[in-house]
């Protein structure tokens, strides 16, 4: 709740600039000035990178023992106070031999923010070049050692925005979710065992932030040299890192001579950070029907909310694959509809996860999906939430067709759906919202595409979920 208060305030005040939202309230006694967070190594190249506060400062990882104290200077920043909501519903109706099972819920949600006056402390830069001066890293400190491996990014706080009286961030949430289970005993003379289920949860939860709690800060990045040198990084754009080690066994090495972790690569799909011939969402089709229906509909109502779509990435992390996949399996006729996503790792086996194994591909590809949306645009999360099965079916037989003829094709080709006006248009305003121009004419149906990293997103979110939908009416 916390996280999703301090992403909504970011969003709104600074969308497209340098602050990062603190995502827990524990991390903002870490977030002094001077102050040092990683930035970890994104899964996939078109990821903004996430922010992890450490118990050090810059400091604490200089040889020299004399005591760095640059000032910070404190100014009023703003009030801020904001309702965030909407209403959610979707159904399931899935059957797989003599069993099927209907659910259908329906959950209003409504976040109240209320931080007050907030004020802003930032870092003397200036004055924290000049005592920093000829001081070196110790590189044999066991940060700098565990960061090496990982080839992730040190930089120090910047300046942090704090409250200054205690306030109040509320939750109201209301869910209803009918549940029905149909088994057919067709040994029995055809008759029938059914079960109904409804439950119904009414929550209003309240937190009290202290005054001083950060709820958001931004940073500088190091660039620190294997002498131990290092320079903060002024200009923005600019990414920091660990010099190369041409002993190291990990890590991407670049011609700057540093190992550099990066968000979006800006339209640029040559970069391949990722990887693109690792990019396989195939076995989400090899999933229980119930799991990829189940899956299906979640994201669906996800894709409404991005901070809970941010939420659900960061669990089916593929760094957690064995974990996931060692959980307890979960009832899926009886747990109710917002446990539905989570059904992705039952019917798992619970033996250690083979990186190569089934599971392991399906839950990969899980998160090659959930990561690719999470980066898209929230007109065209808003779009595909409300976009059918057939629709998206459709739109990903389109791209298909798209591609194989390098962007052009006739218009007999077009999807029987999309040759629907209507219809058709839907698919112009997706496309449109990826900067990516749908347009048709008596003979063709082609693509003026000017954004390729948002146009791919674009195909794999269609694609995951076109996968997940097949076999629903």
């Amino acid at each position: 709740m916390f996280s999703k208060a301090t992403a909504n305030f970011v969003r709104q005040i600074d969308p497209d600039g340098s602050l990062i939202h603190v995502s827990r309230v524990n991390d903002s006694r870490k977030l002094i000035p001077m102050a040092l967070v990683v930035k970890c190594k994104p899964v996939w190249f078109w990821q903004k990178a996430k922010y992890q506060p450490t118990d050090f400062t810059i400091g604490d990882l200089l040889l020299d023992d004399t005591e760095l104290s640059p000032g910070v200077c404190e100014t009023e920043f703003l009030t801020f106070k904001g309702t965030f909501g909407g209403t959610y519903s979707g159904s399931l109706d899935t059957r797989a031999g003599s069993v099927s099972v209907e659910v259908e819920g329906r959950c209003t949600s409504e976040l109240n923010s209320c931080f007050g006056k907030l004020k802003k402390q930032e870092l003397d830069v200036k004055k924290l070049l000049r005592e920093s001066r000829n001081r070196l890293v110790n590189m044999e400190h066991v940060l700098v050692l565990q960061l090496k491996k990982r080839a992730d990014v040190l930089a120090i706080v910047k300046e942090r925005i704090l409250t200054t009286n205690s306030c109040l961030v509320t939750q109201t949430r209301k869910e209803q979710c009918t549940l029905q289970g149909v088994i057919t005993l067709l040994d029995m003379l055809s008759s029938s065992i059914k079960k109904k289920g409804s439950y119904k949860v009414d929550s209003d939860v309240s937190l009290e932030i202290p005054s001083d709690t950060v709820i958001a800060y931004s940073i500088l990045e190091l660039e620190i040299r294997s002498s131990g040198h290092f320079d903060l990084c002024l200009q923005p754009g600019t990414i920091g890192g660990f010099e190369a080690d041409s002993s190291a066994s990990s890590g991407p090495s670049y011609e700057s001579g540093f190992n550099m972790v990066d968000g979006k690569c800006n339209g640029n799909m040559s970069q391949d950070k990722g990887g693109l011939s690792q990019m396989d969402l195939s076995p989400l089709a090899e999933l229980p029907e119930f799991t990829k229906h189940a899956l299906f509909q979640k994201l669906r109502e996800t894709l409404k909310d991005r901070t809970a779509l941010s939420y659900l990435q960061s669990v089916v992390s593929y760094s957690d694959l064995a974990q996931l996949c060692q959980s307890e399996k979960i009832d899926q006729v009886s747990e109710p509809v917002e446990r539905l996503s989570r059904s992705m790792s039952a019917d798992f086996s619970p033996e250690p996860l083979d990186p190569h194994s089934t599971n392991a591909a399906q839950l990969k590809a899980a998160h090659l999906l959930v990561s690719a949306m999470e980066e898209l645009p929230t007109e065209t999360l808003n779009v595909m939430s409300d976009s059918s099965a057939d629709f998206l079916d459709a739109l990903h037989t389109l791209m298909c067709r798209l591609k194989e003829s390098e962007g052009c094709l006739s218009v007999q080709r077009l999807p029987v759906l999309l040759q629907d006006n209507p219809t058709f248009q839907k698919a112009e305003q997706l496309l449109a919202s990826t900067r990516v121009s749908l347009k048709r004419n008596i003979h063709s149906v082609w693509v003026e595409q000017q954004d390729e990293v948002l146009f791919l997103l674009l195909c794999l979110g269609v694609q995951g979920l076109s996968l997940l939908s097949q076999g629903m009416k």
